[in-house]
């Protein structure tokens, strides 16, 4: 008798003990069910209250547990193979992965087995890259996928319109309310991104191929600055580093490194320039100085992936590359409409003219007579071919 109540004890902590560790972590409950531990999602560094990436997935987890009734853990960590180990063991079954890093749960490190080979009946998402891959093209774990998004199209697409906006500044807004450097010295577009990986490079080089898209177009040549050194939290840092880009000449400058684009928004309403957001629909943050914002809605696939989890038809999608484009409205260009209301009356047809040039664009993309370089699914990217923009930092 005092054998079983001792076996029950011990049972007891090491459950709490497990439990704890996850909790550790930083964790946030979408539901106070204790019973159904539900989906798991891991944020990226940007953290969960970034205002795109992590906050578009968490609201997919939203509707999640609203339309199925599925309980949900998001975890902020910064130790993300932990965090992996930890929520597969304790018993989640689907788990998202929204940090770049991936060479624990695929390959294992310090001689560990991979986190997908030891819990062959968790299923991990991961996003932005697609890591589970041979060297021969066969997949590495069933249990793992890949979500990309055609962020290089969408890209493109606010390459294109940076070119023309830029081209047509002096009509399109009012000398009043902008400080735009004009001819040669105004040809010039910045880049700042988190870090050097495919899911960032994915949107500059996308953006570059549609600003030499236009400028080819109107004969005119472009200079490129690129950093890929931003990191994603320092929003002052962003700020200086435009404040560079904009004192030199720069117009517009787009940025794909969380937080760190606050800054380069502030800085673009400060010195009267446009600057390019990504992720969400950021473009009413700084009305009128944001040109638009780059999609990637991350709340599509983790609501589709979800139902295939409710419906116990995970086996359609497990150890697949899941690709978003312009089409399955998970990526693309906002609307517009924001700054529009900054268009000058005598800029109305010239406006319309851009639009309508977009539109043809996206048609000649999913159509494609346009290719545009996707470093995502492993494209090599050629800036030699860009025989109008300079890209001296790549």
């Amino acid at each position: 008798m005092l054998r079983t109540r001792t076996g029950k004890f011990i049972c007891f902590l090491a459950a709490i003990s497990v439990l704890l560790s996850v909790g550790l972590a930083a964790c946030r409950d979408g539901s106070k069910t204790k019973n159904n531990l539900g989906i798991a999602l891991i944020t990226s560094a940007a953290g969960a209250n970034d205002n795109g990436y992590n906050e578009s997935a968490i609201a997919g987890l939203e509707k999640v547990k609203k339309d199925m009734g599925i309980a949900y853990k998001v975890v902020e960590a910064t130790d993300i193979p932990g965090s992996l180990e930890q929520l597969a063991a304790t018993g989640y079954k689907l788990i998202f992965s929204l940090e770049y890093n991936f060479d624990a749960l695929i390959n294992g490190v310090g001689g560990n087995k991979p986190i997908a080979e030891k819990y062959p009946d968790t299923t991990f998402v991961v996003f932005n890259d697609n890591p589970n891959v041979n060297a021969n093209g066969s997949v590495k774990h069933q249990n793992v996928i890949s979500v990309l998004f055609d962020v290089h199209e969408a890209s493109f697409l606010a390459g294109a319109l940076t070119t023309l906006v830029n081209e047509n500044a002096s009509t399109l807004f009012s000398a009043a309310d902008y400080s735009f450097t004009t001819g040669d010295k105004g040809r010039k577009v910045g880049f700042l991104g988190g870090t050097k990986s495919n899911g960032i490079t994915v949107f500059s080089y996308g953006f570059a191929e549609g600003i030499n898209y236009e400028a080819k177009k109107l004969d005119v040549k472009y200079t490129y600055y690129s950093d890929y050194n931003a990191g994603f939290t320092d929003s002052a840092a962003g700020a200086t580093k435009a404040n560079t880009y904009y004192s030199d000449g720069a117009n517009v400058i787009f940025t794909v490194a969380g937080a760190v684009g606050d800054g380069v928004d502030a800085k673009a309403k400060e010195v009267k320039k446009l600057s390019i957001e990504v992720d969400a629909n950021k473009d009413a943050n700084q009305p009128g100085h944001i040109l638009t914002s780059v999609l990637k809605n991350t709340e599509v696939p983790v609501f589709k992936i979800s139902e295939h989890f409710k419906n116990n038809t995970m086996d359609k999608v497990r150890g697949k590359v899941l690709s978003y484009d312009l089409a399955s409205k998970a990526t693309g260009i906002t609307d517009l409409s924001v700054i529009e209301g900054k268009i000058q009356s005598g800029g109305r047809a010239k406006w319309d003219e851009i639009k309508a040039e977009l539109k043809d664009i996206s048609k000649k993309i999913s159509g494609g007579e346009i290719k545009v370089t996707d470093a995502q699914a492993g494209e090599t990217f050629d800036k030699t071919k860009l025989t109008n923009l300079n890209m001296p930092n790549d």
